[in-house]
């Protein structure tokens, strides 16, 4: 049983990867990645990809170098393999697995569980979190926000950042309560205090919960946050890290970030086309507009180029559409009139 390595040779970002993967069980194969700082991002369903800058270092630490082929045959006989065919499938069971080890592990860093009773129990406000998380309403605002956010975090967790627990369980519960209404993250607050501390969450970590989750509302996490307390106004360690995870879905990829726009617009589905883009558009030039989308050197690092290029090419795209609109309705009245 073994971590196996394959040389970097597939071209992509700029450089070269490798496949990392265990012929023992996935457990092993996201220990390695830990000891090699890797984004749990990175991980393929069944592999870790890896840079050419990491494959002599992931060598020392005991990975054993194999050629490409011998990846996939361990892989599969190991019966670790997932098929292309197989990966959409997939997925949603990683994502489900992924959220219930990371749930678990949480109730012990921020000190809810200490018995196997209590362990229960916290497994059971999860499985209640996560069937929030997948109301049928939702378009945005589900499980798949709520991995994204928490990859977001590990992925600064790997840059050095420290995630405080607090930062943790807000963004579990930062939108456990969504209805598309102005007091959401209030409600998604009173939540979080009321069942954390009914899991024996002391009132300083519970309200320090709620009030990270306040601050996710589009008008504090902005520029104007009068009123606000200290951490609020210069939003920095746990609220900083849950701020720039949650806005990390602006420096995805042009084929994730294309899906970010397709399920924000579903979950608007009753504004018209018109307001809809007006309205979008003015909120995101709000965060274009300022000095740094981004919290923490880390998530500028990261995301902040990408991030930029994104809204730049959305708001072009819906301020370009609206006035396409303008115009044919424009052409459409002088038609009217003219007849």
């Amino acid at each position: 049983m073994a971590i196996l390595i394959d040389p970097p040779r597939w071209p992509a970002h700029g450089t070269l990867w490798s496949h990392l993967v265990s012929d023992r069980d996935y457990d092993e194969l996201h220990a390695f990645a830990a000891r090699l700082s890797l984004p749990r991002r990175s991980f393929g369903l069944d592999h870790y990809d890896i840079p050419a800058s990491l494959y002599e270092r992931a060598v020392a630490l005991g990975a054993i170098a194999v050629d490409a082929r011998d990846v996939v045959h361990r892989l599969r006989d190991s019966g670790l393999r997932v098929r292309h065919i197989d990966r959409d499938a997939t997925r949603p069971i990683r994502r489900r697995q992924y959220l219930i080890a990371e749930w678990a592990a949480l109730g012990t860093a921020a000190g809810a569980v200490r018995s196997s009773r209590e362990l229960e129990a916290w497994q059971r406000l999860g499985d209640e979190l996560i069937a929030r998380w997948n109301e049928p309403h939702r378009r945005y605002h589900d499980e798949i926000h709520l991995e994204d956010v928490l990859l977001s975090l590990d992925h600064l967790g790997t840059r050095g950042e420290w995630l405080a627990p607090e930062t943790l369980l807000a963004a579990w519960f930062h939108d456990a309560v969504y209805q598309g209404t102005a007091t959401d993250e209030e409600d998604s607050a009173e939540l979080a205090v009321a069942l954390l501390g009914a899991h024996g969450l002391g009132a300083g970590i519970t309200q320090h919960v709620g009030e990270l989750i306040v601050a996710t509302k589009p008008s504090l996490a902005g520029a104007s946050r009068q009123g606000a307390s200290t951490e609020l106004q210069t939003a920095a360690g746990p609220l900083a890290h849950l701020l720039d995870a949650d806005l990390a879905i602006f420096g995805a990829s042009d084929s994730r970030y294309l899906r970010y726009k397709t399920a924000v617009r579903a979950e608007y589905a009753h504004l018209p086309e018109p307001d809809f883009r007006r309205g979008r558009a003015e909120i995101l030039q709000g965060y274009l507009g300022a000095p740094q989308i981004y919290r923490t050197t880390a998530a500028r690092d990261l995301w902040e180029h990408r991030a930029r290029t994104n809204l730049e090419r959305e708001i072009g795209e819906l301020l370009g559409s609206a006035s396409d609109s303008n115009a044919r309705a424009s052409t459409r009245t002088r038609l009217t009139e003219g007849a």
